[in-house]
């Protein structure tokens, strides 16, 4: 967050402010809280506690959808149809363009539904006091001057400031990026500018408690928060377009471009010819350019993302705009925060080292199963018996005794309450000892970072137990007073072991005291303190996250750790996810170092960011857009908005994402689980795959559809076929056989090809040539045939287009079979696509009706036609199309094995 402590005037220095002064400014009471009338009457004027967002209303979104070059201009050949009188055109390119635009918009309102149910699960309840009754209230109904209780494992509903704090920590790396806990007090800070981090008498929404208990007086309340003020912020950065988009806007473009100049070519050319009159040219010209244009590639585009969409939401994943389900496919770069998303968030005790062993615990978190949590203790990878080792049954014992964490079974599963590393001492003890330590606690000394351990006196039998943990070096000097020939080198070699393993290291150490003593004397705890051992603390990596990274990194994406750890932790984990080949690691004080020039242009070299600040992800982001790379971002806190807004596609987490890191992200993951990524990188691919196939599919078959028409002009012969029958075809095609793709599986190949590149467009060279050779044949099969039939007086005309439309129809079938996928048509996948075949059923049954039925006769220019011209000519010529197209793949396949042996051996030289 940017710090705006300098603009802060001296009546809204919080931190400077006595209790007195508090309530006097806020008009409450420091007992007794609020009235609940006048509670009503601040909600009432100030509106309720939650983040607004605004949101594009559904008018707006809706008319969004007509934003195409290729809807613009069949609005036009919509326009110019009606105007010239021809109401059924004009009425079924109408139906084309409204039916796409309800479908994209339907799809962006489920998105958008899904992501308020998320929304709804997440909203808490606190403790206020009101008329000194102390009550649960929705946190959104929180109102400015209210007195808000504060408890471990809350979440503070509203900025605050604390006027009681025992013992009180809280989690605030949402707001600040820190990963450690902040302890708070009640007193005032005497300094005018103090930056929020150290605030420490201040308490700020959408952080957590963690230990101990407070009180507050709410003093911001919704966007006036200090989240509401960034989230304000986040605004300033645009919202990237995706690749797809780009891709499809482009394309639209070019395809409009084209086709209106030809048009207009051609109009001109007309009256200069004279080969039709003006009414029947500029019916000529619009029924190729509505032939022409592949009027169902919005619609068909749009309902494979939102099959897309639909599949990452049956896998957890909330996509919130149709594009991003594709982006997620053409990814270079996943930046993924570490703690909770790579690893598992549960801190856990992996070593123990005594004076006569090093000892290895199993059991990763908070492992469920009757007794709670599960674990062994190894020596030497064999199962050990430690309660033979007495100073590791009285570091067992010290560590349960002085942590103040809780684990909490509910329905089932269990979580911690309570900080990361004394939850990590609590599941040890479970594990070990199958229950909750009795403790009679005497006195206890916080742990403080200026003295860095804590002690607790318990009661004991014959004599009381003062009981210490902290940092090692801390500890170590403790034992060295009492005990010159304690070798403190020696127990320093095996904590830089572990910590250069990634763990942290905790030192527990215990001496007796009289049995009348019960207060802890701080200036004598070090006398006659005795070291048990020390114990190696990592967060776990998650077991499914590994063979994600594999996956990931074979479909040729490369994953970074964004992380606030220290270097060496977070190169540690790295490690253990085999992250890459090799791991490098950068700060982000090294990141400050360099000019934005240097970052770019060095970007690449690193996999691991540690110590990172939000401004730092954001210029990671940036830097790596600059080297042309297309980057996902995952991140929960406000602190990572800015970056998961600037990144091409960002990823906030369902369960402990904050709203505001949920608004600014494009998918949000219901269970906050890695492994989604993967799956939404596969689907991603396919849904390209398959707009790819789409588009592949429309553009010939619709332009043989304008061939056949201006073929005819330029020959000046009668059109083979009826405006209105080049109509029906687009529409029958809209309806049915395009939509076959949304249905193919996809490949084997998906994940193992790196990911696009979205510089070369959508369609490649040899796609370019395959539509313009499609076409052609179409095209060509269709005059040949009816001139041939026709000119012979075999048929007369009626029945020679009624043919010539059941041609463009089979084409168009025996082309989908060639193109649904990459292999061969005669293989195991032919059968795959099951969907595939009962559309062409639907699809040849219109054409049935179309030809057969009185009333369709008349309005589409057709006629009963026996079984050979109107049936089995079709059939041939599109077996013909099939033919030639699986020819020419199989001399592709051949083409591409041949290069990746090359490729290989040239490798391998």
């Amino acid at each position: 967050m940017a710090d705006k402590n300098n603009e802060v005037p001296p009546d809204q220095r919080l931190w400077q402010r006595s209790t007195a002064d508090l309530v006097q400014q806020y008009q409450t009471n420091a007992k007794d809280g609020l009235g609940e009338q006048v509670a009503a009457q601040r909600l009432k004027r100030d509106g309720y506690n939650e983040l607004t967002v605004k949101k594009k209303s559904k008018l707006v979104k809706f008319i969004a959808q007509f934003n195409n070059s290729i809807i613009y201009i069949l609005i036009a050949a919509a326009v110019i149809t009606l105007l010239l009188h021809h109401y059924s055109d004009s009425s079924v390119i109408g139906i084309v363009i409204i039916a796409n635009a309800f479908i994209g918009f339907f799809q962006e309102i489920q998105a958008d539904n899904a992501l308020t149910k998320i929304k709804e699960l997440l909203v808490s309840q606190n403790y206020v006091i009101r008329n000194g009754q102390k009550i649960e209230v929705p946190a959104r109904e929180l109102v400015v001057g209210d007195l808000v209780n504060l408890e471990a494992g809350d979440a503070v509903p509203a900025d605050m400031r604390l006027i009681s704090a025992d013992n009180l920590r809280i989690q605030e790396s949402t707001l600040t990026g820190e990963s450690n806990s902040v302890e708070k007090t009640e007193d005032p800070l005497t300094k005018d500018s103090v930056p929020l981090a150290e605030r420490s008498n201040m308490a700020y929404a959408s952080t957590a408690v963690t230990q101990g208990s407070g009180i507050g007086i709410v003093t911001a309340t919704g966007s006036n928060t200090e989240i509401g003020t960034i989230q304000q912020s986040v605004s300033d950065v645009k919202t990237q377009v995706t690749p797809l988009m780009k891709n499809l806007n482009k394309l639209g473009v070019n395809l409009s471009v084209f086709i209106v100049v030809i048009a207009f070519l051609l109009f001109f050319m007309g009256l200069y010819t004279k080969i039709y009159s003006l009414p029947v040219l500029t019916i000529a010209i619009i029924t190729m350019v509505v032939g022409s244009i592949p009027e169902g590639l919005p619609a068909s585009t749009s309902v494979v993302l939102a099959r897309g969409v639909q599949v990452m939401t049956k896998k957890g994943a909330i996509v919130k705009t149709l594009p991003a389900v594709e982006t997620l496919g053409a990814v270079d770069i996943v930046d993924t925060d570490k703690t909770g998303t790579l690893t598992k968030n549960e801190m856990t005790v992996t070593d123990v080292i005594t004076d006569r062993h090093h000892y290895q615990v199993t059991g990763i978190g908070f492992v469920n199963n009757a007794k709670g949590v599960d674990g062994d203790v190894m020596l030497n990878d064999e199962k050990f018996d430690w309660q033979s080792d007495s100073q590791f049954a009285k570091l067992v014992t010290i560590a349960g005794t002085t942590t103040d964490a809780e684990l909490v079974n509910t329905d089932g599963e269990w979580s911690l309450t309570g900080e990361p590393t004394d939850g990590a001492l609590t599941t040890l003890y479970h594990k070990l000892i199958g229950h909750e330590p009795e403790v009679d606690e005497l006195d206890t000394l916080p742990f403080d970072s200026a003295y860095r351990y804590s002690a607790r006196l318990v009661k004991g039998i014959d004599h009381n137990e003062l009981m210490v943990k902290g940092a090692p070096g801390t500890i170590f000097d403790m034992v060295k007073q009492s005990d010159p020939s304690f070798d403190e080198d020696a127990w320093f070699e095996k904590v830089t072991d572990l910590t250069e393993h990634g763990l942290r290291v905790v030192a527990l150490g215990s001496k007796p005291v009289a049995g009348d003593r019960d207060e802890i004397d701080q200036g004598k705890i070090a006398e006659g303190i005795k070291l048990s051992g020390i114990v190696g603390i990592i967060d776990p990596p998650r077991e499914e996250v590994i063979p994600a990274i594999q996956h990931l990194r074979r479909a040729g994406v490369k994953v970074n750790m964004i992380t606030g750890d220290h270097p060496d932790t977070a190169t540690a984990i790295a490690r253990k996810l085999d992250l890459d080949e090799s791991i490098h690691a950068i700060t982000g004080p090294e990141v400050d170092e360099m000019s934005d020039e240097e970052l770019i242009k060095n970007i690449g070299r690193y996999n691991v960011f540690a110590r990172t600040t939000p401004a730092n992800k954001l210029r990671i982001v940036k830097a790596q857009q600059a080297n042309a790379k297309i980057v996902a971002m995952t991140g929960d806190g406000v602190n990572d908005a800015a970056a998961l807004k600037q990144a091409n596609i960002g990823i906030a987490m369902g369960i402990k994402g904050t709203d505001v890191a949920k608004e600014a992200a494009d998918m949000v993951l219901v269970n906050d689980s890695f492994t989604t990524i993967v799956d939404a990188v596969s689907e991603g691919r396919h849904v390209f795959d398959n707009i790819q196939k789409t588009i592949r599919f429309l553009l010939p078959t619709s332009f043989a559809e304008g061939l056949v028409v201006l073929i005819s002009m330029i020959m000046g012969q009668e059109l083979p076929l009826y405006p209105t029958q080049l109509l029906w075809i687009n529409t029958v095609s809209a309806l049915t056989i395009q939509f076959a793709f949304i249905f193919e599986p996809a490949e084997e190949s998906i994940m193992v090809r790196g990911p696009r590149d979205v510089m070369k467009g959508i369609l490649g060279k040899m796609d370019v040539v395959e539509i313009v050779y499609v076409s052609i044949l179409i095209s060509s099969l269709g005059i040949f045939t009816f001139d041939r039939f026709v000119d012979a007086n075999l048929i007369n005309p009626i029945l020679g287009s009624t043919m010539a439309v059941n041609i463009i129809i089979f084409g168009k079938i025996f082309y989908l079979f060639n193109i649904r996928n990459s292999y061969p048509i005669i293989s195991k996948h032919f059968f795959e696509n099951k969907m595939a075949f009962g559309i062409i059923g639907i699809l040849i049954a219109l054409q049935a009706f179309l030809i057969y039925v009185p009333f369709m006769q008349e309005i589409f220019h057709t006629a009963n036609v026996n079984f050979y011209y109107g049936w089995w000519i079709p059939i041939i010529c599109g077996f013909v199309v099939l033919v030639v197209t699986e020819i020419i793949k199989l001399l592709r396949i051949q083409y591409r094995k041949k290069k990746g042996q090359a490729t290989k051996i040239r490798q391998q030289d």
